[in-house]
């Protein structure tokens, strides 16, 4: 957790509070998060809760990776993390998170024309991106952490070659469908991200195996030095935290996979990742620089909509929204997605016109949005989808009891404004007052 303050348009941190709790290692063979790791997850989000307590919703972020993305009981389990913190998580895709992880570098790398690779291993997944400046130009996220591969191939903490090897294959697997793709994009200069890579470098550095990077040999250094000790329990010398030696060998196995497959020849350790990440899109939200209207605007361009009529409906809609807000209880975040899903309820006609609600919907829930997390896209399929036809009430069903009534409500404003703009012409509506009740 990182708490930070604007001053002069820059962050400057104030605290910093890491816990490792290995949310990875407490999936079952059924994919569903167990006791004593959910027990430590709500611990450690009480702390942070503590010290949250004081600060309005809208300045903090709080996401959930892949562990969350993969958990069958994760619903459950969210309900309970949200109580915990005092705020809402979302829970946030591969690709999302990849895109944040480097903001979070590139914000604090020189700001020049040289492209750069991103590289970040974290407990369930590897993220990799190569961008210029600010902008991301290929990102991937890819099923190995450092946390399922130590639990995989070290078990009981045991270090042999065998199992190394075994290690490492796995990890080659996953970056072989990639690989070549971003060699071919090439890079100037490699960055590392997250507390598997600071571990590792400070390793380096400490041994003065290299020049105040990391590269390839100085991997196979620390390789042969955990295989000579045996034992996890060996490496309280290398100068770490017990947790973080535990997932040291899947790691070490993760970057030399990809020192491999990528051809990385040196590796720098980066200060930010994907804290630092969230912060400056949070900041782009208050300084009205949102990522998800970029989206939107894309994703209306990508599919030919009608942006006159989706103006108006939008327009409406919101006029509708303002109407009902009070009674209704509608904040700020639910107008944007009211706005959002009116820009958007006609994408679906870019695949047919025969039951284009449901094309749109299964496009917003699939792609990829650059600034949405899953609950945010799940919001707008199911707003449009709900637009026209039948009510979909099942598909709202589907969310927790708080949020399902504002998207029913949303979606009534929605189904509202598309009707009283049904002729898809320009004109001007006469004056209306809509009455609702706090009940319905």
């Amino acid at each position: 957790m990182i708490v930070a303050r604007v001053l002069n348009g820059q962050l400057h941190v104030l605290d910093r509070l890491q816990e490792m709790v290995r949310l990875a290692a407490g999936l079952d063979e059924d994919n569903r998060l167990d006791k004593p790791s959910r027990v430590r997850a709500l611990e450690c989000l009480s702390r942070f809760g503590e010290r949250l307590r004081e600060m309005p919703p809208g300045t903090v972020r709080a996401v959930g990776t892949n562990t969350l993305r993969q958990a069958r009981n994760a619903g459950k389990f969210l309900a309970a993390a949200e109580q915990a913190l005092g705020h809402s998580i979302e829970i946030i895709s591969g690709q999302e998170e990849a895109r944040l992880i480097y903001q979070g570098v590139a914000r604090n790398l020189p700001d020049d024309d040289r492209q750069r690779l991103v590289f970040d291993i974290g407990g369930g997944s590897t993220e990799i991106v190569v961008g210029r400046r600010q902008e991301p130009v290929r990102m991937e996220s890819l099923y190995v952490g450092c946390v399922g591969l130590s639990r995989a191939h070290f078990p009981k903490g045991r270090l042999t070659a065998k199992a190394m090897r075994r290690a490492e294959t796995a990890a080659h697997l996953e970056f072989q469908p990639v690989e070549a793709q971003f060699r071919a994009l090439g890079w100037q200069s490699a960055y590392g991200s997250s507390g598997t890579v600071r571990a590792i470098g400070a390793v380096v550095q400490a041994r003065r195996w290299g020049e105040g990077d990391i590269t390839l040999d100085a991997l196979y250094r620390l390789r042969d030095l955990l295989l000579a000790a045996g034992q996890v329990r060996q490496l309280k010398s290398l100068g770490m935290s017990e947790e973080r030696a535990a997932v040291l060998p899947g790691g070490l196995a993760i970057m030399i996979a990809a020192f491999e497959a990528l051809k990385i020849e040196r590796l720098e350790v980066a200060d930010g990742a994907l804290r630092e990440g969230l912060l400056y899109d949070l900041l782009g939200r208050i300084r009205h620089e949102d990522v998800r209207a970029r989206t939107i605007a894309g994703l209306c361009g990508r599919y030919q909509v009608d942006r006159a009529q989706a103006e108006r409906v939008a327009r409406t809609a919101q006029h509708c929204l303002a109407l009902t807000a009070e009674t209704w209880g509608l904040d700020e975040e639910a107008g944007r997605a009211l706005d959002w899903a009116a820009r958007l309820h006609e994408v679906g006609l870019a695949i047919a016109h025969s039951k284009y609600h449901r094309h749109g919907a299964y496009l917003v829930q699939h792609s990829d949005m650059p600034g949405f997390s899953w609950q945010e896209q799940r919001l707008l399929a199911a707003l449009v989808r709900g637009h026209r036809r039948r009510f979909p009430e099942e598909v709202f069903g589907e969310f927790p009891k708080g949020p399902a009534r504002t998207a029913r409500r949303l979606a009534v404003l929605l189904r509202l404004a598309v009707l009283l703009h049904r002729g898809h012409a320009e004109m001007e509506l006469p004056a209306f007052r809509l009455k609702v009740g706090k009940r319905t």
